[in-house]
């Protein structure tokens, strides 16, 4: 077989992908040396590919076989393909020893999604998180170089957890227009909060008390940083930081969420990322979500 696509050319694909596609992820990702930004941007590109999948519009049955064929892939990766974003992710395992089955987790995560997974309590909705976010804390660990480090895996699952808590928050009423529901039904219940989340005042209610929950994962996640090179601090710095921050609005105003869709603006994502490059972290990453 002869490849039309060279390591190089799928490199520059994957990075187009994450300048186009990404949004908070793209600001920690340019901070890195090239080598690790090519790897990097291989795996978001992949896990982008996978979460494209469970949220398009195909019926189940087709998002389950196309969930399919990707982990037929990830059991192929090396052999001879014109897949860019494949190629790069073959490239990456070799050079960066990128634990593949992280993404055999964030497949599982998507197949959750497709066939209307439901969580009972917080422990339940972890499990999701760490499949859907923590496998890519793991898989970013590799290309950091500090997989090795004791206690780095589960820290990297933390600090996963804590982001997808923000997405989920963030998209409370979007993602129930679509019929899925997140937030523990445990939690809806203690906060009097409808298991549709129909009630505006219950819901703020139940997103105030997640926020405060949010926290603690990023107070356990932060304790990752130390952990990294300068570059890779300054890389997950401000990529946590920006969700720190998406976190801490929508703690002080938790009824925003059903008005519409909360985020950081664009100049403030920038001034994070480079506070983190000239001091490696992320800013105000001890501040509590009602902070200022």
């Amino acid at each position: 077989m002869t490849l039309l696509v060279t390591v190089t050319d799928a490199y520059r694909e994957c990075e187009a992908i994450t300048r186009r596609e990404a949004k908070n992820f793209a600001y920690g990702i340019r901070l890195l040396h090239p080598p690790e930004r090519r790897a990097l941007s291989a795996v978001y590109a992949l896990a982008r590919r996978i979460d494209d999948i469970g949220d398009g519009e195909q019926p189940p049955e087709r998002k389950l076989d196309g969930l399919a064929a990707v982990r037929k892939h990830l059991g192929e990766l090396g052999e001879p393909t014109d897949d860019p974003v494949l190629l790069a992710i073959a490239d990456a395992r070799v050079r960066y020893g990128l634990p593949i089955d992280a993404f055999g987790d964030l497949v599982d995560g998507c197949e959750m999604d497709v066939v209307g997974t439901s969580y009972r309590t917080m422990e339940d909705l972890v499990v999701y998180c760490r499949r859907v976010a923590g496998s890519i804390g793991r898989l970013s660990l590799a290309v950091f170089g500090a997989a090795h480090k004791p206690g780095a895996d589960a820290l990297a699952d933390d600090l996963g957890v804590a982001l997808q808590l923000t997405n989920i928050l963030r998209d409370v009423r979007e993602d129930g227009r679509r019929g899925r529901v997140y937030l523990p039904a445990e939690d809806a219940a203690a906060n009097g909060c409808p298991a549709d989340l129909s009630d505006d005042e219950a819901l703020g209610r139940l997103v105030a008390f997640e926020c405060r929950r949010a926290e603690e994962w990023f107070e356990r996640g932060f304790r990752l940083l130390p952990m990294l090179d300068r570059r890779s601090q300054a890389c997950v710095g401000a990529m946590a930081g920006i969700y720190h921050r998406l976190l801490r609005r929508i703690g002080r105003d938790p009824m925003a969420v059903t008005r519409g869709r909360v985020s950081v603006p664009a100049s403030e994502k920038l001034w994070v990322a480079m506070s983190c490059l000239v001091s490696p972290g992320a800013p105000d990453a001890g501040t509590r979500a009602g902070g200022a």
